[in-house]
């Protein structure tokens, strides 16, 4: 009897690489889609990023010290300056940028964009305040300047003595401290001294910067005119190069009252009042302290005074002062002044 059973079936592998062939398209297909979906995610989300935003107007915003990005994400859009905290936070996340944003006040400009409200709180821009302390006030009136200013916050606790400020105007953030503006005013005097001191004219009659800060100190409140700061110094250094006192009205007045207007004049008790420290019509040489905080001008004056003859100085009648090298020369301009000062009473009538 012959063999009848029947052999088995080669598999059609045709069908199988059909089926992974489309399975492969599938995928790369939702690939292709995934990432189109993402990329226009994106390319929507960089829009909203840059768009205008909603302000209105120009908005003026403090962030508080300590504040991290999802309480400042949400203090902008609290303040209406953007519209969508949690894209803000993501974009700034993608960045890296959540330590590099900075507290202060800021100014934030009329429908400024996500992304320019980052690169101000990025780099810090904050809205800067001036405080402005003129030449020639005493270190009293300089911290009652800084005390009464509403931008600064904190106590003075420690006053730095007379003479050692350097009075400009100082850009100040909102929230800073009182005693760090103090502070600054001190060592910016001691940088300029550090720089110029050793530049200073040869042969000068002191010899240490704090002398150096009692003349300019008096120079600065001789006049009010600043290109006359050079002459006067000139005037205070040759005499003390003649061992001449120097014979300044202000250095009585600060012996007077610490600096504070006499609102008067000097009287002639005043003037022969030998106990009175900074009476430089009794002393011989320089006062005990500074008599205000000079400016850099008047500093810079007294270390490289011009070389000049004068001696003696009296008003003019025009704010400013005439200068001599003679006693004699000088009598004449004070007639003159004292003429001006008589018309000016007569007028006053």
């Amino acid at each position: 009897m012959g063999k009848t059973g029947a052999k088995n079936p080669k598999p059609k592998s045709g069908g199988f690489a059909r089926v992974m062939a489309w399975l492969l398209g599938g995928l790369v297909a939702t690939a292709l889609i995934a990432a189109a979906a993402g990329f226009a995610g994106w390319v929507w989300v960089n829009q909203q990023f840059e768009a205008p935003g909603p302000a209105a107007e120009q908005t003026t915003l403090m962030l508080p010290r300590g504040a991290g990005l999802i309480a400042i994400a949400g203090q902008l859009e609290r303040e209406g300056v953007i519209e969508d905290a949690r894209l803000f936070r993501l974009m700034v996340q993608i960045d890296q940028g959540e330590r590099s944003l900075r507290a202060g006040e800021y100014r934030i400009p009329q429908a400024a964009s996500m992304r320019e409200i980052y690169a101000l709180l990025r780099e810090g821009r904050t809205l800067m305040h001036p405080v402005t302390a003129a030449e020639g006030l005493t270190t009293a009136m300089i911290v009652r300047i800084v005390e009464a200013s509403e931008v600064l916050t904190g106590e003075i606790t420690r006053i730095p003595p007379e003479g050692a400020l350097l009075p400009e105007t100082y850009m100040v953030d909102r929230g800073a401290t009182r005693q760090g503006v103090i502070d600054r005013m001190e060592a910016a005097q001691a940088e300029l001294l550090a720089q110029a001191w050793p530049d200073r004219a040869d042969n000068l009659p002191f010899s240490t910067p704090e002398e150096a800060i009692i003349i300019a100190s008096i120079v600065e409140k001789e006049t009010s005119v600043p290109s006359e700061r050079p002459l006067v110094a000139s005037v205070f250094v040759n005499r003390l190069r003649r061992g001449m006192r120097l014979q300044s009205d202000p250095t009585i007045i600060y012996g007077i009252t610490g600096g504070e207007p006499l609102g008067r004049g000097i009287r002639r008790s005043e003037l022969d009042n030998a106990n009175n420290p900074y009476n430089t019509y009794q002393i011989n040489g320089l006062t005990p302290t500074p008599i205000a905080n000079p400016g850099r001008d008047s500093i810079l004056a007294v270390l490289n005074p011009p070389e000049t003859n004068y001696l003696f100085f009296v008003a003019d009648g025009t704010g400013g002062h005439a200068f001599s090298a003679t006693y004699a020369e000088h009598n004449r301009n004070v007639a003159v002044w004292r003429r001006i000062e008589r018309e000016r009473a007569r007028g006053g009538r």
